[in-house]
């Protein structure tokens, strides 16, 4: 099935040329479905890439999902024009009122300040707050999932000795768990990040579950409240190049970043870095989508178990 995009986002005609099924808006009202509902936080500054991203891990499943993309209206976004963020993305005032099967929160390149120095950390609480009624599921990525886990439960973040930066090893626990089921022992996905919630701290947290770390890069994958808040502190979502253009822009910046870990053949740059990561990062999404969203989510989404109150402060 397919994902339902409005009908001139510009990432729409990038997945269809990848063969990726997308439905536009016209289509879609001639379906008698609900589709599942879900809101993408965008924090990244190349939000169009982003987009691009995450929509492609979206698509592998047959359930027919409708995206809304949400940004925060406390930042000035300097890398993605106003006219597609005042065309494509709504503000969490706009959105509030309203229920949602899963949310996605991105990660965002903030990680080298404290979260309270952050522009948009007083609203970006606000939406964790709201999510825990509104939202059926959550799902966190790199920077989001270390914000939510301070949020939630108090964990700090700390300065790494130098970036983590590659493609890392991670092994699989807690196997009955639905959202590792067909995962591989051992997998490898990509991290780009300067700070990190230590496996310890994390371990001590008695709400949450690790269901796959790495002893080089720590915890990959962690979830609590039975899958209602999922932690992924890597980027499953990246394409075979992000890295590489990650590369490309510190060393052009001056920056003193090392060639990404297990990334390019024979450590050259030279050459085409291969694919290794992608049936794993589908196989996650879609078991999130499957067994933490439409599993559990109810087909009115206005009486949804998690309460429609809004707090008094977001009203």
């Amino acid at each position: 099935m397919p994902i339902k995009l409005p009908n001139e986002l510009p990432a729409k005609e990038l997945l269809e040329k990848e063969n990726i099924f997308v439905m536009d808006e016209d289509r879609a009202l001639h379906q008698d479905i609900r589709p599942i509902q879900i809101v993408i936080l965008n924090l990244m500054p190349l939000k169009e890439d982003t987009e691009l991203q995450i929509l492609r891990e979206l698509s592998n499943t047959p359930l027919q999902i409708d995206c809304t993309f949400m940004r925060m209206m406390s930042h000035v976004s300097k890398h993605t024009s106003k006219s597609h963020l005042d065309t494509f993305y709504e503000s969490f005032e706009n959105l509030k009122q309203r229920h949602f099967d899963g949310l996605i929160v991105t990660g965002a390149p903030v990680e080298m300040l404290d979260y309270e120095q952050v522009d948009y950390w007083e609203e970006l609480q606000k939406v964790f707050s709201w999510s825990n009624t509104h939202v059926t599921s959550s799902l966190f990525l790199c920077w989001g999932a270390q914000a939510a886990m301070y949020y939630f439960y108090g964990l700090p973040k700390r300065m790494l000795d130098k970036k983590m930066f590659g493609l890392f090893w991670h092994t699989v626990y807690n196997r009955k768990v639905p959202l590792v089921r067909g995962f591989d022992d051992h997998f490898l996905m990509p991290h780009s990040r300067y700070t990190e919630v230590s496996t310890k701290d994390i371990a001590a947290c008695d709400a949450i579950t690790i269901l796959a770390q790495s002893d080089a890069a720590g915890v990959f994958l962690a979830m609590s409240e039975n899958g209602r808040k999922i932690f992924v502190m890597g980027h499953p979502e990246y394409g075979r190049m992000q890295l590489r253009r990650e590369y490309e822009r510190d060393r052009k910046k001056g920056l003193d970043t090392a060639i990404p870990v297990n990334y390019f053949p024979d450590d050259d740059p030279g050459k085409r870095p291969p694919l290794v990561w992608r049936a794993h990062a589908n196989n996650l999404y879609t078991n999130w989508l499957n067994y933490y969203v439409y599993q559990s989510t109810p087909y009115d989404l206005d009486g949804t178990p998690w309460g429609d109150e809004i707090p008094d402060n977001y009203k």
